[in-house]
């Protein structure tokens, strides 16, 4: 089963990822830097120099609508930050 969720593919992480080569995933919650490590460099074929993860906690949120107010929880999810060599790009967009 992969580790790698999804890729974060926002404006900051795309201007990272242009002038420091960090690029962005969310993960499963129980992987670990190694696990995330070995995957990245196997799917995407590039050469990982270090792995940084957060966990981000879920927050309250709540709704306004016709039938009331709605409440409920965001998810808590977990960020890995991938740092790569030199000469190495990930190109997200390659099979669109």
């Amino acid at each position: 089963m992969s580790v790698l969720i999804k890729p974060i593919i926002s404006e900051k992480r795309t201007a990272e990822a242009e002038k420091f080569n960090r690029y962005g995933f969310i993960v499963e919650r129980s992987a670990t830097k190694t696990q995330i490590k070995k995957e990245v460099e196997d799917i995407y074929g590039v050469k990982v120099v270090r792995v940084n993860t957060m966990v981000q906690r879920g927050k309250d949120a709540s709704r306004y609508t016709k039938a009331g107010m709605i409440e409920g929880q965001k998810s808590t999810v977990k960020k890995a930050t991938v740092f790569l060599g030199k000469d190495d790009r990930i190109d997200f967009y390659s099979n669109i």
